[in-house]
C-alpha cells in the first residue's frame, strides 16, 4: 500500500475533511465554492474571477490530460487552493506539455484530495459558501508527513478560517488588473475598443479581435477622460473577481461613458452596469459556477447552455427608471442573465460565452457587439434597441 501525505480542509463552520496533499505543499485560506464543470480544470485555475478562492470541483477524476499553456485564461493561476475527490498523477494527452501535479507545484497551489467532494458540496448548497483552510501535514510536521492532525491543530485551522477577510465588501480588482495599458495584435485593421480590464481572460479577448475588433487592454482605474482620449468605437467591461459594490470608480467610470460608446459587459462588467444606473447586487447562497447552466434568451426564445463563474447577481428590479431591461434568465433559479439598456446600444451578460459550452450558443453576443459598434458609427439605429422594441411591442 503507497503512503500519502496527509492533508486537511477545515471550514469556519467547525466542519473538517481529511484527506492526502496534492501539487504545492503548504497552507492556504480562501472562500470555498464548487465547480460542476467535467473539464477545464487548468482554465478554472487561471481564471482571475476566482482571485481569493478554493475550488472544488464535483467531477471526482481531475488531471488525466495534463496541462497545456494554450489553455491558460492568464499569464498565472490565481485559485488559493483546488479541491478533487481524485487528482491523477499521470496523463495523456498529445496538447498536453506537464502534469498538473507539475503544473500544481511550480505555481503554488495547494490541493486537497480523497475527500467526500459530493459531501462537501451538499454542505455548500444547502448551507452557502464558507471559508476554509487547506493544510499539509508535510508542511506544518515535515518529519512525520503520514499522520493525522491533533484535535486542537484542527480547532486552530478552523479558527484561522473563521478570522480570514470576507470576499464581502472588497475591492480585488487590483490584485488582477493590468498594470499599464496594451494593445492586443490582430492581423487585420478593425474597430477599437477599450477593454476594461478587471480580471479579464484571455479567450474574451481573442474572441472580441476574432469579430473585427481591435482590442486596448486598460486598467480598472482608468478614467474616462483617458479612454476617450483612445479615440475608441466601443467599451468592454470585463469580468472579474470580489464584490461588484466595492469598485465604485468603475462604476463612475461607465456611468460617465454611458450612451457616449456601445457598451458590452460581461460578468463583473454586466453587474457594474447595474450598479453604474442605480440599481443593487446581491451575494447568491452558492452562485452558479460551471459549463451547464441552462440560460433562457427572452428576446428570442431559445435555450442556451451556458459556462458560468459569479456568487454575485444583479437585482433588476432595483434599477431605477427600468433604465435597463431583463434579455436572459437562468433557468435553474430565474435569476438575472442578461439586460439591455432602454435607450443606449449598451448590453451586458453574466454568464461567459467565450467558454463555449454549447459549444457555440452564445457566441452570437461577439457579433452582437461588433453589430452595435458598426451600427452606432453609420447612425443606422441600434440592434439591440430595434430588438427590444419588436419585444415590448414599441
Amino acid at each position: 500500500m503507497i503512503r500519502k501525505e496527509r492533508a486537511i480542509l477545515a471550514l469556519e463552520d467547525g466542519t473538517v475533511y481529511r484527506g492526502y496533499a496534492f501539487g504545492h505543499r503548504g497552507e492556504t485560506v480562501g472562500e470555498v465554492v464548487f465547480n460542476t464543470s467535467m473539464t477545464g480544470y487548468q482554465e478554472i485555475m487561471t481564471d482571475p474571477s476566482y482571485n481569493g478562492q478554493i475550488v472544488c470541483m464535483t467531477y471526482p477524476h481531475i488531471g488525466n490530460y495534463g496541462v497545456a499553456i494554450y489553455d491558460m485564461e492568464s499569464n498565472k493561476p490565481y485559485v488559493r487552493g483546488f479541491i478533487s475527490r481524485e487528482f491523477s498523477e499521470s496523463y495523456s494527452n498529445h496538447r498536453a506539455q506537464e502534469s498538473l501535479e507539475r503544473f500544481m507545484q511550480d505555481h503554488g497551489i495547494v490541493s486537497i484530495s480523497g475527500i467526500d467532494t459530493r459531501a462537501l458540496v451538499r454542505r455548500l448548497r444547502s448551507g452557502g459558501v464558507v471559508k476554509g483552510v487547506i493544510a499539509h501535514r508535510s508542511f506544518t510536521h515535515p518529519t512525520d508527513p503520514y499522520g493525522e492532525f491533533t484535535p486542537d491543530e484542527e480547532h486552530d485551522l478552523v479558527q484561522r478560517a473563521r478570522n480570514h477577510e470576507d470576499i464581502d465588501g472588497r475591492d480585488m480588482t487590483p490584485e488582477v488588473t493590468t498594470p499599464l495599458p496594451y494593445a492586443y495584435p490582430t492581423l487585420q485593421e478593425g474597430k477599437r475598443v477599450v477593454l476594461m480590464d478587471f480580471g479579464i481572460k484571455h479567450s474574451i479577448v481573442k474572441n472580441l479581435a476574432r469579430v473585427g475588433i481591435e482590442p486596448i487592454v486598460v486598467p480598472a482605474t482608468t478614467t474616462p477622460s483617458q479612454i476617450m482620449a483612445l479615440q475608441p468605437h466601443g467599451l468592454f467591461l470585463s469580468n472579474g473577481p470580489g464584490d461588484p459594490a466595492a469598485p465604485t470608480y468603475a462604476h463612475e467610470t461607465a456611468w460617465s461613458l454611458l450612451g457616449l460608446l456601445p457598451t458590452f459587459g460581461i460578468c463583473l462588467g454586466h453587474q457594474i452596469l447595474g450598479l453604474a444606473v442605480g440599481g443593487k447586487t446581491y451575494k447568491m447562497k452558492f452562485g452558479h459556477r460551471g459549463g451547464n447552466q441552462p440560460v433562457k434568451n427572452l428576446l428570442t426564445g431559445e435555450i442556451e447552455i451556458t459556462a458560468q463563474n459569479h456568487g454575485y447577481a444583479v437585482d433588476i428590479d432595483s434599477i431605477p427608471g427600468g433604465q435597463f431591461i431583463a434579455t436572459h434568465i437562468n433557468l435553474n433559479d430565474n435569476s438575472l442573465e442578461g439586460m439591455a439598456h432602454s435607450r443606449y446600444p449598451v448590453f451586458s451578460v453574466q454568464y461567459h460565452p467565450e467558454a463555449s459550452p454549447g459549444p457555440h450558443d452564445s457566441h452570437y453576443l461577439f457579433e452582437r457587439f461588433i453589430e452595435e459598434i458598426n451600427a452606432f458609427d453609420g447612425a443606422t439605429g441600434s440592434p439591440i434597441q430595434k430588438a427590444l422594441a419588436g419585444k415590448l411591442g414599441v
